[in-house]
């Protein structure tokens, strides 16, 4: 069942039947909870609500990319388990449409199926890819931060421009030449989804 606007913690969720949405999650220690208190502190003077929290996610976008933390994605059998979650319900729970797999984060977009609803999908994938990373690791504890960050995607446009960041998101980190490079993605593994872009989406993602 979709559960509409809520929160799992510091950040909102729009979970709406068959919306084409794009997620990110991050590695336990990508970014301290220090480091997002001390933003916040900085950014309260800004009374819109909706421009403090763009801003406050341009900031952990930026940390992201610097690969903070262990960033044990780096390693490509753990990018790789990632992957293959993100994978293999394609057209079982939604349609995956595109992806890449960042050394302490990842971004995916993808349109869900009727009667799916979004927080069990990201937590299969993390939940999955946690005990998979773990072992191969040979290690236990957090693997994921326990929250994610989600965008309905608005209309076409809006969907070329997040399907371009995520993309170019390993060349703008310094990671390849060109998307393609990154084998870790819908662009390195040329990756083609049956879709359409959105017709409409709730006001209250209206910039």
């Amino acid at each position: 069942m979709n559960r509409g606007i809520h929160s799992r913690g510091y950040l909102p969720h729009w979970d709406f039947a068959k919306s084409v949405q794009a997620i990110t999650f991050r590695l336990a220690d990508s970014v301290p909870g220090k480091v997002i208190q001390s933003w916040k502190r900085e950014l309260a003077s800004i009374a819109d609500g909706k421009q403090r929290q763009k801003q406050l996610h341009r900031l952990i976008a930026q940390y992201e990319d610097a690969g903070n933390g262990d960033a044990i994605l780096a390693e490509p059998a753990c990018a790789s388990m990632v992957q293959n979650k993100l994978v293999e319900s394609h057209t079982v729970s939604y349609k995956l449409i595109a992806w890449v797999v960042m050394p302490n984060h990842v971004h995916v977009m993808a349109r869900l199926f009727e009667g799916v609803s979004l927080t069990p999908v990201v937590q299969k994938w993390k939940g999955a890819s946690a005990i998979e990373i773990n072992r191969h690791l040979r290690r236990s504890g957090k693997v994921w931060e326990a929250d994610y960050y989600d965008r309905f995607i608005r209309d076409e446009n809006h969907l070329h421009d997040a399907i371009a960041y995520i993309r170019n998101n390993p060349v703008k980190a310094g990671l390849c030449a060109k998307p393609e490079d990154w084998p870790f993605s819908s662009a390195g593994v040329s990756w083609s989804a049956d879709f359409s872009p959105p017709e409409t989406s709730p006001d209250e993602q209206a910039d």
